[in-house]
């Protein structure tokens, strides 16, 4: 049986913008703004898609019940996790709103 001591510490965290610790700068990836009006136009893009589908099904376009569902379903989805990441963005807003400087 042999007994557990060697434990090892983990190998550091590289903070982001290399290892003097800067802040992130554009080079490093897309913006919070460019990330959210991303997301804006593919949830865009869902619904469109979806009223594209639902339409072709009205007007007897070749298109199953079941893609028809799905891209709804699909769309449906995506806006509500656009609405509910709106609420804590406003939400955040607020509070920082009401921090007494």
């Amino acid at each position: 049986m042999n007994p557990i001591n060697s434990f090892s510490t983990p190998p550091p965290i590289p903070l982001p913008g290399g290892p003097s610790g800067a802040a992130p700068t554009a080079a490093d990836g897309p913006s919070f703004r460019q990330f959210l009006l991303d997301s804006i136009r593919e949830v865009n893009a869902m619904q469109q898609e979806a009223e594209g589908a639902v339409e072709q099904l009205v007007t007897g376009g070749d298109v199953s019940m079941v893609e028809v569902l799905s891209a709804v379903q699909k769309a449906d989805v995506a806006f509500r996790l656009m609405i509910q990441v709106r609420n804590k963005l406003v939400q955040a807003y607020q509070e920082i709103q009401d921090i007494r400087v």
